[in-house]
């Protein structure tokens, strides 16, 4: 997949990177530029799920996935072409170290103009995507899950924080953050 997606950039530009989640907060590249961006067609959502990263397979946590439908606000990132290479395998041992990732070549809008970046996206036929998950379950995956770089709560709340500091507001996370604060009478024990 890496050397068809380096077939399918070319070669004769600078690539642009759309991050949505962790590449905010944690990018892991040097690059040469940075701008807010707006992706159509694509939403981020927390519903892949995590058996290494964020959970375990006895229990497993979630990360974000860019998921057909709406829009989604992020970061593009410009790296020369020159760097491109290396930046982009270090990305794919980062990203599709389980190829469960669609990389793709998405048009994203900024404040200066509209480039293509790449961008990585999950069929909902896949395997790890979660479908819908209940408000208890989230709570449950927000209170139990942890993997090697810690729990699903962490990661979602270094999201929205990332998010916020570059003026993006997301309220579908910061919503699913806010179930992780409280408890429902059902989950009470009972006397």
């Amino acid at each position: 997949m890496l050397e068809r997606f380096l077939h399918q950039w070319g070669g004769r530009d600078d690539l642009w990177i759309f991050g949505y989640a962790s590449l905010i907060w944690r990018p892991d590249f040097d690059f040469a530029e940075q701008r807010r961006a707006r992706v159509h067609g694509w939403h981020r959502a927390l519903k892949m799920w995590s058996r290494i990263n964020r959970g375990t397979p006895e229990c497993p946590g979630l990360v974000f996935a860019l998921l057909s439908g709406g829009s989604c606000h992020g970061v593009v990132y410009r790296v020369p072409r020159h760097e491109v290479p290396d930046v982009v395998a270090r990305l794919w041992l980062r990203e599709m170290i389980t190829g469960v990732y669609d990389p793709r070549l998405l048009r994203c809008n900024t404040d200066t103009g509209a480039v293509q970046a790449l961008a990585f996206t999950l069929s909902r036929r896949s395997p790890n995507f979660t479908g819908e998950l209940s408000e208890a379950r989230y709570r449950q995956i927000f209170s139990d899950s942890c993997g090697r770089y810690g729990t699903t709560r962490d990661y979602a709340h270094q999201t929205l924080l990332s998010l916020q500091k570059h003026g993006i507001s997301d309220a579908t996370l910061a919503r699913l953050l806010e179930l992780s604060q409280t408890k429902v009478a059902s989950d009470e024990p009972r006397a």
